[in-house]
This record gives structure tokens, C-alpha cells and sequence, in this order.
């Protein structure tokens, strides 16, 4: 039977048959794009048009390689609002959703809030004076790396954690000085193993498998499923070592949102364990 499900374009109720695609969450970039925070580099000119098509680029894999994208309704007031990983973290069926550590992102999270709700999504939150954003947080298995920096705080990993371990998780803080997350260094290989730039990594020890990557856009993939990695397109020597390691690169061009200290993973957030919409019953 059919059920009442999110439109994967406005994020509006609609009627679908059943599919179990895993979810991919977006946002379209705001018109006010060029005002985005930076941080730790210089700020460079932003040309918003390309960032749109970049953008369309970047969920046109998603769907070619089988995610049933869900987009948010724009937030055309907040810069930043592209980078959606930062409002919400999922941890199995749990939404957290998130208090951003810069008060201008802070109105990014309620119609996120939302969307997750309406896939059907557990609900908590990081509440003051608690600060986390989503990009600082890296899960491997049910262990939960988080980045200690300048936007994320000691009392919103404490609350992260009241949340997580009694669902069977571990968290890890991790020291971070030197970029804006933690995901900003490191990511994840399917194999659990570490991936990450030396150079802006603040202790490698924290990390028990850890390969190196020799440009820092290589230290950053989203796993789209079996052998493919879904990785910006200009690293090619670290596309060359993850073919070399059994890997399929998927690249693509997000050069504007690398100047905003974006990457591969802060512009969709991925629900593994939430079947497409379609296939929940909505309440």
C-alpha cells in the first residue's frame, strides 16, 4: 500500500510506493552563499552560479549511484545552510540535531529538525550551553570521533555522549586547532581505517588504522556504496592511491565550497540505517 511520504525535491508530503533506497539529505545552496563564515584560510570570491551547477553536480551522483535524495526547504537567509551535515547527526535511527558553535547557523536546524522527523527519525538535541556541529563528528562503527574546536564544546560532546553510549556507542573527543572540523582531516575508508592530511591533524595516535593522504581534498570521502568513494576532483594522487588500495573513486567539482572550508561530506547528510521515505509509514 502506498503511504504519505517527503517530495525528495521540497521536502513537502507526498504519496510514493514503497522502495528501501538508502537517504541522502541536501539543501540548495542560498543566494546569500558568498557570505559564508571562514575561518582558517583567507577568503576568496565566490561565484555563486557555479556553485549552484556544482552543486546539482554533487546530488546528480547521489542519485545515479542509488540515494534517495531528500532536500531540505532552502534556508535562503543563512549562508551556510548548504553545509547540511552540520544541523544533524544521525546515529542509527537517532536524529541528534545539532546547536551550531557560530550563532549565524543557528536558524539552519528546525526545518532540518523537520525533514528527519518526518522520515521517522528519533529525535534529540543538543541543547545550551552545548555547542556541536555535525562536520565535527566522525562514526565508524559505533565508535564516534568528535573534533574539540571552535565549534564544538566540551558540554556538547557530554551531552553527545548521554545521548549515544546507552545506545551502545563509543565517543572519542579529539583535539582540534588546526581546521574547522574534524571531517575537515580525517574520514573514513569502508574498512573503518583513518584517512587524513597530516599537516592539519593535531594527534594521529588518536586514531588506531591511519593511512595518510597526500592532498588535503583526499582526506575527504563519503562512502556511496560497495567499492565506490564518492572524493573532490582535485586530488588526483589520492585518487590514485585509494584505486590502488581496491577503491572507485567518484569524483567531483565542489571548488566553491572548498573556499568556504566545505567538502565531499558537509553537503548531505547520509541516513544508512532510515529506508527511503517511500517505504516508512508517516504519521
Amino acid at each position: 500500500m502506498a503511504s504519505r511520504t517527503l517530495d525528495p525535491m521540497n521536502g513537502q508530503l507526498m504519496t510514493s510506493a514503497s522502495t528501501s533506497r538508502p537517504v541522502a539529505l541536501v539543501r540548495e545552496p542560498s543566494p546569500r552563499l558568498a557570505d559564508g563564515l571562514v575561518t582558517h584560510i583567507e577568503r576568496s570570491p565566490i561565484d555563486v552560479d557555479l556553485a549552484q551547477r556544482q552543486w546539482e553536480a554533487y546530488v546528480q551522483v547521489l542519485r545515479e549511484h542509488d540515494w534517495h535524495v531528500v532536500q531540505v526547504p532552502p534556508a535562503p537567509e543563512c549562508a551556510d545552510s548548504v553545509f547540511v551535515e552540520d544541523a544533524v547527526l544521525m546515529y542509527r535511527n537517532v536524529a541528534i540535531i545539532t546547536r551550531p558553535g557560530a550563532l549565524e547557523r543557528r536558524g539552519e536546524t528546525p526545518a532540518v529538525e523537520s525533514v528527519v522527523e518526518a522520515l521517522g527519525c528519533s529525535i534529540n538535541r543538543i541543547r545550551e550551553p552545548g555547542t556541536l556541529d555535525g562536520g565535527d563528528v566522525l562514526k565508524v562503527g559505533d565508535t564516534l570521533y568528535v573534533g574539540r574546536g571552535g565549534r564544538t564544546n566540551g558540554e556538547g560532546i557530554r551531552q553527545l555522549r548521554a545521548i549515544v553510549e546507552p545506545l551502545g556507542a563509543t565517543v572519542v573527543a579529539v583535539p582540534l586547532t588546526k581546521v574547522l572540523h574534524l571531517k575537515s582531516a580525517v574520514t573514513a575508508l569502508p574498512d573503518g581505517t583513518i584517512i587524513g592530511y597530516l599537516p592539519v591533524i593535531d594527534d594521529v595516535s588518536m586514531f588506531p588504522r591511519f593511512v595518510p593522504m597526500p592532498e588535503e581534498a583526499g582526506a575527504h570521502v563519503v562512502h556511496l556504496g560497495d567499492d565506490r568513494l564518492l572524493m573532490a576532483a582535485d586530488c588526483p594522487r589520492s585518487a590514485a592511491l585509494l584505486t590502488d588500495l581496491g577503491y572507485r573513486p567518484v569524483e567531483v567539482d565542489i571548488s566553491e565550497f572548498v573556499k568556504l572550508e566545505g567538502c565531499v561530506t558537509c553537503l548531505s547528510v547520509r541516513l544508512r540505517h532510515v529506508l527511503a521515505p517511500a517505504h516508512r509509514q508517516m504519521r
